[in-house]
Parts: C-alpha cells; sequence; structure tokens
C-alpha cells in the first residue's frame, strides 16, 4: 500500500513551512537522519547544512532552532501515531480489542509500506526512543505549552485514556496511566539499549516482550 498522507503541524514549529519546498524536505528528511546517527546533543544546523550543501542561514529561514526542528519531527509522530489509532479502532467494537491495539502500534515501527513519506522511517522511531522527552523537558515547557505545541501528544493520550475509561469507568487515572504507557512504550526500548538493569527487556529482543508487558500492566491496572 502506498498511502499518501498529509498532516498539517501547528504554524508556530516553524518559520517556513517545509513541506512547501524542496529545500524545507530535504531538510526534515537529512534532519532525522542526521539527528539519529549523531544524537540530538552533537547535531547542529551547519552540519546539516553541509550535509544538504546548503547554508545555516537557509536552515534557519525554516526553523528558529534545533529545538524546534525536534519538537517538528516529534510532533509529526505523535499526530501520525493518533492518526493510525484511529484507523485502525475504527471498525472495531470490543474495548479490550481496542486497547490491545493501540499498544500494538505503540511497540513497534512506523509501516515502511508508507512509501510516499520519503525519509528513514526506523531512524525516527529511534529519534522518539532517545530523543522524544527532550521536546517538552525543557525550561521553555510552559510558553510551548501555551502556544498548543504539544496538542497531538496530549490528543494521542485523551484518546488513549477514553479508552481505558471505556474499558474500566470507575478507573479514576486514565489519563495517568495513557500517559505512562505511551512514555513506557519507548522507555522500554532505551533501558534494553543503554540501561538493561532497569528492564527485562533484552536488547535483541522484537516488540512482543515491551507488548505483553504493557497490556499486563494496563489490564492488571483496570481490572482491579
Amino acid at each position: 500500500m502506498d498511502l499518501k498522507l498529509s498532516i498539517r503541524l501547528n504554524e508556530n514549529l516553524f518559520l517556513r513551512d517545509p513541506e512547501t519546498s524542496d529545500l524545507g524536505r530535504r531538510i526534515l528528511k537529512n534532519g532525522i537522519s542526521l539527528i539519529h546517527k549523531l544524537g540530538f546533543e552533537a547535531f547542529t544546523f551547519k552540519k546539516l547544512g553541509e550535509e544538504i550543501h546548503t547554508t545555516e542561514a537557509s536552515i534557519y529561514r525554516y526553523f528558529e532552532n534545533k529545538h524546534r526542528l525536534l519538537l517538528y519531527i516529534i510532533t509529526w509522530y505523535w499526530s501520525y501515531l493518533e492518526y493510525q489509532v484511529v484507523f485502525s479502532i475504527n471498525n472495531l467494537t470490543d474495548s479490550e480489542a481496542k486497547i490491545k491495539r493501540v499498544i500494538d502500534l505503540l511497540t513497534r515501527e512506523l509501516d515502511d509500506s508508507l512509501g510516499t513519506l520519503d525519509f528513514d522511517k526506523r531512524a525516527l522511531y529511534n529519534i522518539v526512543i532517545s530523543e522524544s522527552s527532550k521536546a517538552y523537558l525543557s525550561k521553555d515547557v510552559d510558553e510551548h505549552n501555551s502556544i498548543q505545541l504539544f496538542k497531538p501528544y496530549k490528543d494521542l493520550c485523551d484518546r488513549i485514556a477514553l479508552l481505558f475509561n471505556d474499558f474500566n469507568p470507575t478507573y479514576d487515572y486514565p489519563h495517568s496511566l495513557a500517559s505512562t504507557v505511551v512514555e513506557a512504550a519507548h522507555f522500554q526500548y532505551f533501558f534494553a539499549q543503554h540501561l538493561p538493569r532497569l528492564t527485562e527487556v533484552k536488547k535483541d529482543e522484537n516488540d512482543f516482550t515491551v507488548k505483553n508487558f504493557l497490556e499486563h500492566l494496563v489490564f492488571a491496572t483496570l481490572s482491579k
């Protein structure tokens, strides 16, 4: 399947919409690859400019700084993931089946059949695992929140919380559980790769271990 997908993001994320030009799209595509390769701390617009044969100044015409670029990339991912959730559970009626489907989506990479999305999908997924918390763990978090830069992330958690509420309307903490599950889905992979004493998940294991853990966590919690 070759899916053409257009996601409209908050205009406060960029100075010029990168999706409207060839250079902007190259900034996104190569920015994802370079952040994945170098890590966010070592990544700079100077290095990105050298990679795509343009100037730092040209990149700054699209993004105020590298943190805004990271926010754009992560926000795109959350927006797409919410789209996947809505699409995947649309024909399901059982609340347990819906929750299991969402957990499945949270614990695997982007579908590589999305051929029109011209970037390294595995790199994007790994950026979410290792860098996504840096999008909001900053001194500017309240300012960024006031202009709704985190809305796609909160919308995703809201949607998951509603599923938890459908399964058990008496559970008092559906949003807390939803945000915990979303974060744990990525932290467990990070821990397995870098801090293995913090998890039973093994570095070379597939996503079923994390999926099984999250299903146990959610249903053990909601069934009490």
